[in-house]
């Protein structure tokens, strides 16, 4: 019988002004975890900075809060480390898509097994909402002197660019949707972006929830023959031409749900199995480092023998 949903919260206090979208986006992670049955200490969460950044404090597991932008590094670390850990890297459009941007572009060509979620209201919130990453140029939000001058980063084109095998959008409001979601991002073996757009109550008085709902529209429902899975190049070539309209699709219509999932591609970890032996079954995080007390590598030997007596030659 899975856990409830509740096992998976913290006695932490939850720290978001009223109506935020993370709100919803953590009931959608904590149901979507709980309906996969994933034991809390064999999750990760790793979470940037941002208001985003405290949800690996509000989700029960083994957990890491990192430095601005570092949260794809990190979790790329864990999963090599331990395959058999459940890995989410999440953080916000700024966190993600700015300072983070080189990782989250790198992460893509590994194709490591991880659900990377990007809360996308396009400001950032924790700093007093400056133009985020994702807000289209000539916006003036509230907190802006001016209009943005900057064009805006396209997540879903960029990650599929990048070699991300699973790209999906969500809504914040629309829990029971974005939970299912997470669920397929999470049982997909390979690299999953989910974007989750979210207004922010705050300082975004442009991109409303009013805004949103508009414009959003799910595309199981307005196109019943959608069918984004890939699992040959045949059907890739294809595919590719209605996939790639719908990740450019933005302004008067938004689409919601899943945009595109490779399923022909190996998982970085699966390259990694056939040159070392027993990658799986003896993965680096589950190898000895000392015994009795002693190290096996002595950090000073090694550091000897790289750095110093090649200084010599």
């Amino acid at each position: 019988m899975a856990r409830s949903w509740m096992e998976y919260r913290t006695p932490a206090w939850v720290q978001w002004c009223p109506g935020c979208g993370n709100f919803g986006i953590l009931a959608a992670i904590q149901r979507a975890i709980s309906e996969l049955d994933i034991e809390p200490k064999k999750l990760t969460v790793v979470s940037g900075i941002g208001c985003s950044g405290r949800s690996c404090y509000y989700i029960k597991g083994s957990n890491m809060h990192v430095l601005h932008g570092r949260a794809i590094p990190v979790a790329t670390g864990i999963k090599l480390a331990n395959p058999s850990q459940t890995v989410i890297a999440l953080g916000g459009d700024g966190d993600m898509l700015g300072i983070g941007v080189e990782h989250f572009v790198s992460v893509g060509r590994r194709n490591i097994d991880i659900t990377v979620i990007v809360h996308d209201n396009a400001v950032y919130g924790l700093t007093k909402g400056q133009a985020g990453p994702t807000l289209p140029a000539w916006i003036q939000t509230k907190a802006l002197p001016g209009p943005n001058l900057h064009d805006n980063i396209n997540p879903v084109l960029l990650a599929f660019a990048s070699g991300y095998t699973f790209i999906a959008r969500g809504y914040a409001y629309h829990v029971e949707q974005t939970k299912e979601l997470i669920k397929q991002a999470i049982e997909h073996k390979g690299t999953s972006l989910v974007q989750i757009l979210q207004p922010c109550p705050t300082y975004n008085n442009i991109m409303t929830k009013q805004w949103y709902e508009e414009r959003i529209y799910y595309l199981n429902e307005e196109e019943p023959d959608w069918d984004p899975v890939v699992s040959t190049h045949d059907e890739y070539i294809a595919k590719m031409p209605r996939i790639l309209m719908k990740l450019v699709e933005w302004g008067d219509k938004i689409p919601l749900g899943v945009l595109y999932r490779n399923i022909a591609k190996d998982t970085f970890e699966e390259r990694l199995s056939k040159i070392i032996l027993n990658y799986y079954e003896y993965p680096p995080g589950r190898r000895p480092i000392e015994v009795e007390g002693k190290p096996l590598i002595d950090p000073w030997t090694v550091f000897k023998e790289k750095v110093v007596e090649t200084q010599k030659i």
